[in-house]
C-alpha cells in the first residue's frame, strides 16, 4: 500500500517500482495537473481519493500496462490523442512517417491515405499540416476506427474520412497521391512482443504472423493500383527490413526508393515513387 502523504513522498514511494517519470505522469493525470504543475507544487497534500487512484495505476503500470492506456491519452505531433487498448500507442518514431509524406507529396491539393490508421495519429497529423489535402484513414478494427474518429473530430475538425476495412479492400477504384502505413511488422516469435508495454497492445497491430513481412508485402504489391502516376508510398518497418523492402519496391517498378533512419539510427521508413 502507498501511504497517504504529500506529493513528494508519494512519488518517492512509487519510484521504487516505477520510473520517476512514469510516477510523475500518473500522479499528474490522477490529479488533473500537468507534469510541470505537479513538479512545482512538491509537498502539496494529496487528497485521499487521488492517492487511492494513483496507487491503483501504479500497480497496473508495474504489471506492464503502458502509461498511455492508464491515462487514456498520448502526445503525438504536438497533439494529445485519445488511446485505448484497441489501438497501438503512437510512438515518436512514427513521426518520421508523417515527415516523409509531407516532404514527398508536394501538391497543395492532394489525396492521401493512411492504411491501418489505429488512433488516427498519422492521418490527423497530415490533415492538420495540409488543410487542403483530402486525407483518408482506414482500419480493419471498428474499435480502432471509433478512436480515430473521436480524435479526428477533436483535433482535425472532422476533415479526415474514416473507412472500415482491411488495407486496400475498402478502396476499390480509388487512387491517391500518397499512401502511408505503419503496419504490423514484428515476427510472431520475436520476444519483444512479450516485453513491458507491448504485451498489452493489440497483437494484430504488432505482428501479422510468420516473419512479420506479410502486411508489408501486401502493401507494396497492391500499391500501384491505388497510386496516381508519380504518387508516393511510405512504409514504417522494422530496423532490419529496409533492404528487403527496397528490393521488393524496385522489382514492383517503383523509383526513388529510399530508406530513412530514425533518431536511434535505425532504418525506420522506406519511401518510393510510382512510375
Amino acid at each position: 500500500m502507498i501511504e497517504l502523504s504529500d506529493s513528494d513522498r508519494l512519488l518517492s514511494i512509487a519510484a521504487r517500482a516505477l520510473s520517476r517519470r512514469d510516477a510523475e505522469l500518473l500522479l499528474a493525470g490522477c490529479w488533473q495537473k500537468t507534469r510541470s504543475q505537479l513538479l512545482v507544487s512538491g509537498g502539496e497534500p494529496v487528497p485521499a481519493e487521488i492517492a487511492a487512484r494513483f496507487e491503483d495505476l501504479c500497480r497496473q503500470r508495474a504489471a506492464g500496462v503502458p502509461v498511455a492506456y492508464l491515462l487514456g491519452r498520448r502526445e503525438f505531433w504536438s497533439m494529445e490523442f485519445a488511446v485505448s487498448p484497441a489501438v497501438l500507442v503512437p510512438r515518436p518514431e512514427t513521426e518520421l512517417l508523417v515527415e516523409r509524406i509531407l516532404a514527398t507529396v508536394t501538391a497543395t491539393s492532394a489525396t492521401v491515405v493512411d492504411l491501418g490508421t489505429g488512433s488516427g495519429a498519422v492521418a490527423i497529423a497530415l490533415a492538420t499540416e495540409r488543410p487542403n489535402w483530402r486525407v483518408t484513414g482506414t482500419d480493419a478494427s471498428p474499435e480502432a476506427l471509433a478512436i480515430a474518429r473521436e480524435n479526428g473530430t477533436r483535433l482535425a475538425g472532422g476533415r479526415v474520412e474514416w473507412v472500415l476495412g482491411d488495407w486496400y479492400q475498402p478502396l476499390a477504384g480509388r487512387r491517391f497521391d500518397g499512401i502511408a502505413s505503419n503496419p504490423p511488422y514484428i515476427a510472431v516469435h520475436d520476444p519483444a512482443l512479450d516485453a513491458d508495454g507491448l504485451r498489452h497492445e493489440p497483437r494484430g497491430a504488432l505482428t501479422p504472423g510468420g516473419d512479420g513481412s506479410s502486411a508489408l508485402v501486401t502493401l507494396i504489391n497492391e500499391a500501384p493500383r491505388h497510386l496516381n502516376p508519380g504518387g508516393w508510398l511510405a512504409l514504417e518497418h522494422g530496423a532490419t527490413q529496409g533492404m528487403s523492402l527496397r528490393s521488393q519496391l524496385v522489382a514492383r517498378g517503383f523509383t526513388h526508393v529510399t530508406s530513412h533512419r530514425d533518431l536511434a539510427g535505425h532504418e525506420r521508413v522506406t519511401e518510393a515513387k510510382a512510375p
